[in-house]
Formats: C-alpha cells, sequence, structure tokens
C-alpha cells in the first residue's frame, strides 16, 4: 500500500475506533482516493460501507450515495450522525420542503454524505443542487441493479450515468454477488473509463451452510431455533406465510414477528427496530427484507422455502455471522419443492425443439420465410398468440 495508508487508517481509527482493515477493504479505498472508476464484489457482511465512508472524509467534499432503501439510508445516516459527521438523505415520503432544505444543505454546508434513491437523481431540483456541489465520490450500492442481466434490474439506475455529466467524480460500485457479464455490463453502463474490478473471496468461514431434505420442514425450523442462540431470519416466499408461520413461532414461545413488502413503511420501520434491538428475536420475511439491515449478530437463517436463485440465496444467507463469529445457514426442501425448481427450469429454459416450434408459429403467423424478416416489427399479443397455437404463455416469454 502507498504513502497514503496512514492516512485510511487514521480516519478508520477516528471514526471507527478500528486500527486495520478487513481484507481487500484499503485497496478499494486507495484506489477510488486516487479518482479511479472502481467495481468492488464483497460478500454480504464484508464491511462495504467503510469503503466509500473512509475515502469520502479523508477528503473535501461530500459523497453522493446511491441506494433503493430507504432503511439503508436511514440506518446509515443514524451511524454516521452518531460519530458526528454531518449526513443526510433524501427520498420518497418527505415535503419537498424538506427535500429542497436538505440539499441546500448539502450545497452550503459541511455535510459529508447524501444519500438518495437513483429515482431522485432525475429530478430537476436535485439536477439544480448537484451541480453546486463539491463531490468527491459517487458510490453506488446494490451496483448489480444497473444491469440487465442481474438478478435485480431497476431501470431508474440507468440514470446514474448523468450524474456524470455535472460531475467529475469517480463511482465506486458495490455489490456483493454478479456474474462476469453483469461485472462487464455495470461498467458499460456507469461509463467507467477504463475497467476496474477489485474482488474479495465469498468464502465465509465463520458460516456453516446446511442444506436439509425434510416432510416436516416447519419442525425442523423449530429444532433449529431451540438449539442455537441470538437472533435469526426465516425467509419464505409469499406475504401470507410471513403472517402464518411468525404466528405459529409465537405460539410456541419463540419471539417473532413478520416482514414483506405489503406492510406501511411506519410498521415496517416498527418491526425492523425491535428486530434489530433483540425485543424480536425471530424476523418471518420475505425477500423484501434484509437488503441493507446492518445487524452483526444474527446467527442463523432460515430458508423455508427455495429462494429465486444461487445469487439471491447467497445474498439471504450472509446476513448471518457478519461480526465473523460462527452462524449457521440452513435451507429447507422437500419433494414438492424439487418438483416446482426442475418445472420453473424446464419453463424459463425450454429445450431446443420448443424454441424452433414457437419460432416457426411466429413466421407463419406474421407470414415471414424462415430466416428472413430481419429489421422488420410487428404488434404481438403473447397471450392471442399462445391461445391460438395452444402454446405455454411461460415457456414462449
Amino acid at each position: 500500500m502507498n504513502d497514503n495508508h496512514i492516512l485510511y487508517t487514521a480516519v478508520l481509527k477516528k471514526y471507527w475506533g478500528y486500527d486495520s482493515f478487513r481484507p481487500l477493504q484499503e485497496e478499494i479505498i486507495d484506489s477510488v482516493y486516487r479518482g479511479k472508476d472502481t467495481l468492488a464484489l464483497m460478500p454480504t457482511g464484508g464491511g462495504k460501507s467503510i469503503t466509500f465512508q473512509v475515502p469520502a472524509l479523508a477528503k473535501s467534499g461530500i459523497c453522493i450515495v446511491v441506494t433503493p432503501l430507504i432503511a439503508l439510508m436511514k440506518d446509515q445516516v443514524d451511524n454516521l450522525r452518531s460519530k458526528n459527521v454531518l449526513a443526510t438523505a433524501v427520498y420518497s415520503g418527505m415535503s419537498n420542503e424538506k427535500i429542497k432544505t436538505e440539499l441546500e444543505n448539502c450545497v452550503f454546508g459541511d455535510y459529508k454524505f447524501l444519500y438518495v434513491s437513483p429515482e431522485r437523481l432525475e429530478t430537476d431540483l436535485f439536477i439544480r443542487c448537484v451541480r453546486q456541489m463539491n463531490v468527491n465520490l459517487i458510490a453506488v450500492d446494490e451496483a448489480h441493479c444497473i444491469s440487465q442481466w442481474g438478478y435485480d434490474f431497476r431501470p431508474s439506475y440507468l440514470k446514474i450515468a448523468e450524474l456524470r455529466k455535472y460531475v467529475s467524480a469517480p463511482v465506486l460500485a458495490l455489490t456483493a454477488t454478479a456474474k462476469e457479464d453483469v461485472v462487464d455490463d455495470i461498467q458499460l453502463q456507469l461509463q467507467f473509463s477504463e475497467k476496474n474490478v477489485l474482488k474479495k473471496s465469498f468464502e465465509r468461514k465463520n458460516l456453516r451452510y446446511l442444506v436439509r431434505k425434510t416432510d416436516d420442514k416447519l419442525a425442523y425450523c423449530f429444532r433449529i431455533l431451540n438449539n442455537t442462540n441470538g437472533t435469526a431470519i426465516v425467509y419464505v416466499r409469499s406475504r401470507k406465510k410471513t403472517k402464518e408461520i411468525s404466528d405459529i413461532l409465537s405460539n410456541e414461545g419463540i419471539s417473532a414477528e413478520g416482514y414483506n413488502a405489503g406492510l406501511s413503511p411506519e410498521e415496517k420501520e416498527a418491526r425492523q427496530n425491535r428486530w434489530k434491538t433483540g425485543a424480536t428475536r425471530v424476523m418471518v420475511a420475505t425477500n423484501a427484507f434484509g437488503m441493507g439491515i446492518d445487524k452483526a449478530d444474527v446467527r442463523v437463517v432460515v430458508h423455508l422455502d427455495l429462494p429465486e436463485s444461487v445469487e439471491a440465496y447467497f445474498q439471504e444467507a450472509g446476513r448471518a455471522g457478519r461480526d465473523g463469529k460462527e452462524s449457521f445457514a440452513v435451507l429447507l426442501y422437500n419433494s414438492k419443492d424439487e418438483a416446482t425448481v426442475k418445472r420453473h427450469l424446464t419453463m424459463s429454459f425450454p429445450e431446443e425443439e420448443y424454441i424452433k416450434k414457437v419460432y416457426s408459429k411466429i413466421c407463419y403467423q406474421y407470414e415471414i420465410g424462415v430466416g428472413e424478416g430481419e429489421g422488420m416489427s410487428f404488434q404481438f399479443d403473447i397471450l392471442d398468440f399462445c391461445r391460438r397455437y395452444k402454446l405455454s404463455i411461460e415457456m414462449v416469454e
């Protein structure tokens, strides 16, 4: 590491009280401090926030942090303020007057961090204010959301590159999981001046992964929760099940609450706070819960239902054991789950013969010769097409 090592360590010690960085953190910090666009691949719980907070504090100016999660914004702003660092966030639900005041504070005050949602970037007020800010870094959290090849694509993320018209600061893109094509696409969409990827090993030596086939998943879940101490997350796939399972756990004497996207913002925050403070031990949740939740002492994550993808599972399971102590990620499944996964695979990735069959039907419908029609466009009603030729809408899609 170069001569700036002393500076980075001094900032870390002053605000966090640590004497040294975790693996890869300092390399990322040094890269963006020296003005290089950087994509950092770090596992969940790897200390991502340190990688943009340290270089931003080491320089004059303000860091803009783009994140889709209001919960994360509030959490990190509160954490920074507790360290006497001026930070704020603007998000939906705030009055226009309040948003205007906070943005003007970032222009004229000594604010070091501004957390925003990607949707906020395209508003006239934000653009007007950001032009006047001394921005030292743009940090993009959950950066896989910018790629159409990612598992959580959000079109609003494509607006981030527009920021670069008004701001000359480097970009730090952060994500826990990304395949090779997503890694390339993130750098392309964020207009990196040159490719620059820093990767940390995704091995979590303190995390024990258990996969169990059982006909009674709930009974197995009870056994796990009764044989482990500390906070837990139980993931399910439906909103209805968050209430059902949390009620069953509560009746068995295990403190639990449900969490899903259908709750009001106030109720989400209240339940989340009770879980974070330990008043509630188990959060039974859909995948709406967890992103940006910084709780280090989660001892066990149980999946009662199979997650959407391997990437999603790795991210959700990785919420256990962020403090480095032994923790467990448990995936429970039964024969019905196996059949569901196989059916989903068949629907998502049809056989070559089926693809040819659909193609020939499209050609027949629009009177196009096989292998012809390049550059032509047609109105296509997928529902009508599937009814006409008795095809599965999921497989055609």
